[in-house]
């Protein structure tokens, strides 16, 4: 029968809003100090976003992801970057309301967009907002690595460019090892497949980060194909709006479905758990209803936060936005779309 227990709710994070920087006419930063208590909940790698409730008088809140544009390796408070969209009901709402003193609700960190390591040499593309997880990616790499770092940053024209002066300032405390590439559609035209290839050419061999819409991300991939990078070394940011409300209480767990309950063996944050997982039930699912605090966002399978390494057994997902087919080849799951298929699974966020 169908479990009685409530249903677990999810602790959203709280944030004060310092400062709001405006970097363009329609770009906002948000300057972040987490409540002192939450502090280590607020830990991030360079790379990753944070998702924000957003008030909606609809029937449930709106949710956004944004990636933090601070970096980790420095003693900075956090930032999120916001630029308005057309018809973009958040992105609007943040941009018209947001002042400091305000206080947010946020979810953990989270996000796969990542560098393994930062001693290595760079290739980074961004296009408009897309530059925010970037510019984290960056100022990492410049502090903490030991390589070089090529930024190609495509906006529509000079006046668009966030983060201007930090680059400037950035190439100038970080001689021979920032190399900041501006394409300016007033000037260049929109971003071509040969163009964005010949600019890709010297750097084929290093570690490359892409974001920005979905045909700049599509042209970049396609360019760095042709020129021979490595596809284990081409990594792509994917966002898409969230249709459901990831801050709502977690669904109770289904015992009705036909099947036999296989187990699950979850490493994460050290510890090592194990669990009943009833069949017809998501990962995420069952192990928010047993307390453990994994990773999540978009609860859609179109964010990548709680993606985890199938380590043993079989699985399937309901939904895929973001993983590519190395990705699966190499084990990753996300746990907000995986079904047991085995009877019993091993699953590691360790890695």
């Amino acid at each position: 029968m169908t479990s009685t227990v409530s249903s677990p709710r999810i602790t959203a994070l709280q944030t004060r809003v310092v400062e709001v920087i405006r970097e363009t006419a329609d770009a906002h930063t948000l300057v972040l100090e987490p409540a002192a208590e939450q502090s280590e909940s607020f830990r991030y790698r360079p790379g990753q976003f944070l998702t924000l409730r957003i008030p909606s008088d609809r029937d449930q809140d709106a949710a956004r992801c944004y990636s933090l544009c601070s970096s980790p390796e420095q003693d900075e408070r956090l930032k999120i970057t916001i630029k308005r969209t057309r018809d973009g009901y958040a992105s609007n709402w943040i941009c018209d309301n947001v002042e400091a003193g305000h206080v947010l609700e946020v979810l953990k960190p989270a996000g796969t967009f990542v560098p393994s390591t930062l001693d290595t040499d760079f290739l980074l593309f961004a296009a408009g907002s897309g530059v925010t997880p970037v510019m984290s990616i960056l100022k990492s790499a410049l502090i903490a690595g030991s390589g070089t770092v090529t930024l190609i940053y495509a906006n529509r024209d000079e006046q668009s460019v966030i983060f201007k002066d930090e680059l400037v300032a950035l190439t100038k405390a970080y001689p021979g090892r920032l190399h900041v590439i501006h394409w300016l559609e007033t000037v260049q035209g929109i971003p071509d497949l040969a163009s964005m290839t010949a600019l890709a050419q010297p750097y084929a061999q290093r570690e490359a980060f892409i974001c920005g819409p979905g045909p700049f991300m599509d042209c970049i991939e396609k360019a760095l194909e042709i020129v021979g990078t490595a596809p284990e070394r081409i990594h792509i940011e994917r966002f898409v709006s969230l249709d459901a409300d990831p801050f709502a209480p977690v669904e109770p767990l289904n015992h009705e479905a036909d099947g036999e309950t296989a187990t699950i063996e979850v490493e994460l944050d050290g510890n090592t758990s194990n669990l009943a997982w009833p069949p017809g039930n998501k990962l995420l699912d069952v192990l928010l209803n047993a307390g453990i605090d994994a990773p999540f966002s978009c609860r859609e399978g179109a964010c990548s936060a709680c993606t985890c390494i199938l380590l043993e057994g079989k699985v399937e997902m309901e939904r895929n936005e973001v993983l590519e087919e190395q990705d699966l080849e190499e084990g990753l799951i996300l746990a907000c779309q995986a079904k047991a298929v085995s009877p019993h699974v091993r699953i590691s966020y360790e890695g």
